[in-house]
């Protein structure tokens, strides 16, 4: 895992500069914070991208509650024209909230979305029927389970803006057997990150946690963001190579 920080790292050195500025807001996932997506932040400034890495108590609001951190990083943008989305896990659910707004879908440029659980996360289905993991409860996670009075995020809309999302099929999770019937990244399952309306969808071997730091992950969010689609690539070490040769 070092070895694969640290070629991304070399990564930032590496990458040319796209000509072309446009705004970027980052959202982070729940229970973490601006710091878990430094590396992307770094990417895609070297790329041209003016990056807002928002950061949010996401843990202590429900998400109706949390909108207005994404209405003030979207200020943060010089440019007043289309803004560009990158979230991990509950940042695409915020994101979904926040767009429920007409004139924020106008907004929105193009959407990548890092395991989102669109359809909820069974991991937090777990949280709200352990009285043992209690601790862990708060009004945001309780939005993201798949059913119960608290759910959320699969009673959303699907989305109006151009959307990629982007899933993992690898779990450190020894408990994904007994919580998943199908692919997971070990907190959310490969079909829970659908959603109606969106662009297109692909799957690669990452984790939850770690997938925000990985090449082929961060080359694909390229691909979206300049293209409107993913392009596949054979292998992490080809989605490096592309990369440090500006190639994507």
């Amino acid at each position: 895992m070092l070895r694969r920080i640290s070629l991304a790292l070399m990564l930032l050195l590496a990458t040319s500069v796209v000509a072309e500025a446009r705004c970027a807001v980052l959202l982070h996932g729940l229970a973490r914070s601006d710091r878990s997506l430094l590396l992307l932040q770094g990417v895609l400034s070297r790329l041209g991208y003016q990056v807002v890495n928002s950061d949010y108590p996401s843990t202590d609001e429900a998400l109706q509650n949390l909108v207005g951190y994404v209405d003030a990083a979207v200020a943060e943008c010089e440019d007043p024209g289309a803004v560009d989305f990158v979230t991990h896990s509950m940042g695409g659910i915020l994101l979904r909230v926040w767009a429920l707004k007409a004139e924020n879908t106008a907004r929105i440029g193009r959407a990548v979305m890092l395991a989102p659980p669109n359809q909820g996360s069974e991991v937090a289905d777990l949280l709200t029927r352990s009285d043992t993991l209690a601790w862990l409860r708060g009004p945001s996670a309780m939005q993201l389970a798949t059913e119960g009075e608290t759910a959320l995020a699969g009673r959303l809309p699907g989305v109006a803006f151009e959307l990629g999302v982007i899933a993992g099929d690898r779990s450190i999770n020894p408990a994904s057997r007994i919580l998943f019937d199908g692919e997971n990244d070990g907190l959310v399952s490969v079909e829970s990150t659908r959603v109606e309306g969106m662009n297109d969808h692909i799957v690669l071997p990452v984790t939850h946690t770690l997938m925000v730091n990985d090449p082929q992950v961060i080359f694909e969010v390229q691909s979206f963001l300049s293209k409107g689609y993913f392009v596949p690539v054979p292998s992490w070490r080809e989605a490096m190579q592309r990369l440090i040769d500006g190639n994507w």
